[in-house]
């Protein structure tokens, strides 16, 4: 990467061109995830032992065909690292939640495949999850601010495409075919 005439400036240089809208607008985007997601880990854990980031991985899985997903494809959709997903899915092995599996169209590729007993802790937890979201999300927000929050979050988001489970297909952001 290149640095630019902007990035010599300093911090300082870009700190003038943000407004003060603009830093309660990210400040405040930063502080509501976090303080939603500590919510919803506390109840999650508490209520099923189930960490935020397994349930993440869980539904992944339940909402993808055959119940699996390459392990790279998985690690984009639940936004964590490779080794970091790596780490979770042994856990989950660990649990009886999930299976690897080689890939039978790509031997080098690696699935993880939702077992039965992970989809039944699942269903356990979404009521807990859902509830949740609902309670501490949805009920601060009309109809209408949510369609708003959902398109202006949406141009944020850069959502992981996943073509099937031993598949790949490079997209750009906005889903369209990468250059």
């Amino acid at each position: 990467m290149r640095a630019t005439k902007e990035d010599d400036a300093g911090p300082g240089a870009v700190a003038e061109r943000v407004d003060a809208r603009g830093m309660r607008a990210w400040r405040g985007l930063l502080r509501a995830h976090a303080q939603v997601t500590r919510v919803l880990e506390a109840e999650l854990e508490e209520a099923h032992k189930l960490p935020l980031a397994s349930y993440d991985v869980l539904v992944q899985l339940a909402e993808a065909p055959n119940g699996a997903l390459r392990m790279s494809e998985l690690a984009d959709a639940v936004l964590l690292s490779r080794s970091g997903l790596t780490r979770l899915v042994d856990r989950l092995v660990r649990e009886g939640l999930v299976e690897r599996q080689s890939c039978p169209s790509d031997l080098r590729g690696t699935l993880a495949v939702l077992t039965p007993a992970g989809l039944a802790r699942l269903r356990a937890a979404s009521g807990t999850h859902l509830r949740g979201v609902a309670r501490h999300v949805l009920s601060r927000y009309s109809p209408t601010e949510l369609e708003l929050l959902g398109d202006l979050l949406g141009r944020l988001a850069t959502p992981a495409e996943a073509t099937g489970a031993c598949g790949q297909e490079d997209r750009a952001i906005g889903g369209g075919p990468a250059a």
